[in-house]
């Protein structure tokens, strides 16, 4: 498999032949609102794709959508996209406010949903803790199964918990992706993994490959690369936890 990383949490992941295009934002830097109630006010995306739009969307064979806040689908993304092409939700209210958009190929993604020879799983995530977690909304992560690749556990916007756990036990993924921008406001807590999250990760899956994305993208963040990189170093995680670059890819 290819891992491309784009910038924030979008993703371009060729698996088994197929092309796939995680949770597209698209606009170009500083094209929307700030989030309120954070770290700084600058508008959003905080900096420019590392490629063009036509390269990220060429050939895409299925978009996947942990969920539709914004720094996860955005408006250039909806405009952009084929509305033929397929896409993979989380339940039939985000299908719904998909297809309002005009995207005729929207499904509800299953545990055990098979797109083109891949399986795709539907995993659980929590996006932040008590409150913030009601408040944030329900949001899923998921695994690609195929027999001629190694297992991918795309983590979402989630923090570490039992059922992100138990997807590494049951699934036991060779490489996963987490966000660890450690994205918050000013009151509330964490709404994705931070340092002592993606350490939980490590923990649990020592051997596989941990891919950290969701950095330094949008307005909330308050984990940076160089910070990350320095605890890694720390914890002796070098060789297995990976931060890239906006326009980065891995092979596996």
């Amino acid at each position: 498999m290819t891992i491309h990383h784009i910038r924030n949490a979008t993703e371009v992941v060729e698996y088994a032949g197929k092309k796939f295009l995680i949770d597209p934002m698209l606009a170009a830097k500083g094209t929307y609102e700030p989030f309120p109630n954070a770290l700084r006010n600058d508008p959003n995306p905080l900096v420019d794709l590392p490629t063009s739009i036509d390269s990220i969307i060429k050939d895409v064979d299925a978009i996947l959508l942990t969920h539709l806040h914004y720094d996860h689908f955005d408006d250039a993304a909806k405009t952009v996209l084929p509305k033929d092409i397929k896409i993979f939700v989380q339940s039939e209210a985000d299908a719904k406010e998909v297809k309002k958009s005009g995207f005729q190929d929207v499904e509800v993604l299953q545990e055990d949903t098979v797109f083109e020879d891949v399986q795709l799983i539907k995993t659980e995530a929590q996006h932040g803790r008590g409150e913030m977690a009601v408040a944030a909304g329900s949001v899923m992560g998921f695994v690609f199964k195929h027999p001629d690749e190694k297992t991918l556990y795309v983590a979402g916007d989630t923090v570490w918990y039992e059922a992100v756990q138990k997807v590494i036990d049951t699934h036991k993924p060779e490489i996963i992706i987490v966000n660890g921008g450690d994205n918050q406001f000013l009151q509330g807590g964490s709404l994705i993994m931070g340092k002592e999250d993606i350490h939980k990760v490590y923990q649990a899956a020592p051997d596989s490959k941990i891919i950290v994305v969701h950095m330094e993208a949008v307005n909330h963040w308050a984990l940076s690369r160089k910070e990350l990189k320095a605890f890694i170093k720390e914890k002796e995680m070098s060789s297995n936890v990976l931060v890239p670059d906006d326009g980065e890819a891995y092979s596996f």
